[in-house]
């Protein structure tokens, strides 16, 4: 346990960072599902969804959840699942 003054500051800090951190992890991972979930519908849907994600990938990197590199990925790979799920739903039309 802490005992200097510094440190049991340092402690507040870490439980209320950790809380925040967590909520939006949170947050990211269901509007990413959200997303995957409309592949394969209406690419306006589709692409709303996207942007959607997209957003909150980049506001928890800005926020210092997630690393830049790490959102950065997870936008690419979103995308590229995104729209390769579109032209796989024109293929078959």
């Amino acid at each position: 346990m802490a005992n200097h003054k510094s440190a049991l500051k340092r402690a507040r800090q870490s439980v209320t960072r950790r809380a925040r951190n967590s909520i939006t992890k949170t947050k990211v991972k269901n509007t990413i599902k959200k997303a995957l979930a409309t592949v394969g519908g209406p690419a306006e849907e589709s692409a709303v969804a996207l942007r959607k994600a997209m957003s909150m990938l980049h506001k928890a990197a800005s926020r210092g959840t997630l690393h830049p590199r790490n959102a950065a990925r997870r936008v690419s790979r979103l995308a590229q699942r995104m729209h390769k799920g579109q032209s796989r739903t024109s293929e078959d039309s």
